[in-house]
């Protein structure tokens, strides 16, 4: 039972993170001309068709069981703070440029550099909100 409380917790905590975290992050990068694309997009996406922000939002919810895993390895004080954020920038970022684009069958569009900086940085602001979050529920 332990399990599936954590579980819902840090998955809960995840999709909060991709909505004002991620999302939030990417609105404004968009906003200033820096993001190549555009944040809560409704569009439906392969293969179930549902829209992309609920499916951003469910990875997003997955992820933060991941980052649940291993955060505790992270330590204390500003360390788990860089730590995560770190953790949090560098790995969906990573799955999403060498594992689901060549997947999809997609290319990056855009400024390629541009499109790396935005990934790492939303994917970032996502792992804090996740764990602020997560850290909130505990109250």
């Amino acid at each position: 039972m332990a399990l599936i409380g954590f579980t819902a917790a840090w998955f809960v905590a995840g999709v909060i993170g991709t909505l004002l975290g991620h999302q939030i992050l990417l609105t404004v990068l968009h906003g200033i001309g820096f993001a190549p694309f555009a944040p809560w997009q409704m569009q439906p996406v392969q293969p179930l068709g549902v829209p992309q922000l609920v499916s951003t939002a469910f990875w997003g919810g997955v992820w933060g069981i991941v980052l649940g895993l291993v955060s505790p390895l992270f330590g204390k004080g500003l360390r788990y703070w860089l730590l995560t954020a770190l953790f949090g920038a560098v790995a969906p970022t990573l799955v999403a440029v060498a594992v689901v684009l060549p997947l999809k069958d997609m290319q990056p569009t855009g400024d390629p550099v541009a499109g790396l900086v935005t990934g790492l940085a939303v994917n970032a602001a996502w792992a804090l909100v996740t764990v602020v979050s997560r850290r909130l529920f505990r109250r």
